[in-house]
């Protein structure tokens, strides 16, 4: 293999564009890792809405327990989400999918309306539905997702991070955190932006290996922008990568970060620590 990483953090952002959850473990799934992406927040029409139209989102941090999700927010009592339950079927639309979900109850519909100001609903991805990434960037693969915005897994090497905040400080500007850019699988011990170049990442784990395609680069909208901790947006990131992340494979746009979908592994525990090797691709 041309590189051996190691899984420095993993990341799942249980309700779309809500704060992620840091953990030590978690299930792999065909969908990527488990229950990221499972809920998404919609608005009176069923359309999906994200921190880009509504920043507070950031704000809103979910811990997974047992049983069940606790939301908190700022002002806001703890909102409980039972694991195993939910109410109505409904369709609702992430992009341009249209895909059956169920509605979360009006309990969590006035508490993300209250605190995000407007008519809104939450809703859980039907898992008997198959949501399929681009074949266009997939191939003859069939990568499947829940509510992400198109693939399972996003993996972004520590040194992309710590190479775009040389730049910043360089630039007179704060360093940020790898919170900003939600990537599922950090990974240390690799070049800045080698997840770019990389063809299949294989990780060890104790039930089996698990194969991860990369397959897109991940443009990037203004949510690298809002600073987690406080909701607010500020040009810095986005113009700091313009200047030298702009990718030709994705039309110029500018990419931090490399999508994945998953080919091998459903089931396997992905844990912190644990190797990963990839061989370099060329097309």
């Amino acid at each position: 293999m041309d590189v051996t990483a190691t899984i420095s953090h993993l990341f799942v952002y249980p309700v779309k564009s809500c704060a992620g959850v840091a953990l030590d473990q978690v299930t792999l799934l065909d969908t990527g890792l488990e229950f990221d992406r499972a809920w998404m927040v919609v608005d009176a029409q069923g359309q999906f809405v994200t921190q880009r139209e509504l920043p507070r989102m950031a704000l809103v941090q979910p811990q997974l327990k047992a049983f069940e999700m606790v939301l908190r927010a700022p002002g806001m009592l703890d909102l409980h989400v039972q694991l195993d339950k939910v109410e109505h079927a409904v369709q609702v639309t992430v992009w341009k999918d249209t895909v059956p979900a169920f509605d979360m109850g009006d309990l969590a519909a006035q508490w993300f309306s209250d605190f995000l100001g407007h008519p809104l609903r939450l809703v859980r991805f039907n898992p008997d539905h198959r949501r399929l990434s681009s074949a266009q960037w997939t191939g003859d693969a069939e990568g499947l997702n829940q509510f992400s915005d198109g693939f399972a897994v996003l993996v972004i090497s520590e040194a992309s991070l710590a190479d775009l905040n040389q730049r910043l400080v360089a630039a007179g500007e704060a360093a940020v955190t790898m919170e900003r850019f939600r990537p599922n699988i950090v990974l240390a011990g690799i070049e800045a932006h080698d997840e770019d170049r990389l063809d299949e990442l294989l990780i060890a784990t104790v039930q089996g290996e698990a194969r991860l395609r990369m397959v897109k680069p991940c443009p990037r909208c203004p949510i690298p922008n809002i600073d987690p901790r406080t909701a607010l947006s500020t040009p810095t990131v986005g113009d700091m990568l313009q200047t030298y992340r702009q990718t030709a494979v994705v039309g110029g746009a500018v990419a931090f970060g490399m999508n994945a979908i998953v080919l091998q592994g459903m089931d396997v525990v992905l844990q912190v620590g644990q190797a990963a090797t990839a061989d370099y691709k060329f097309d």
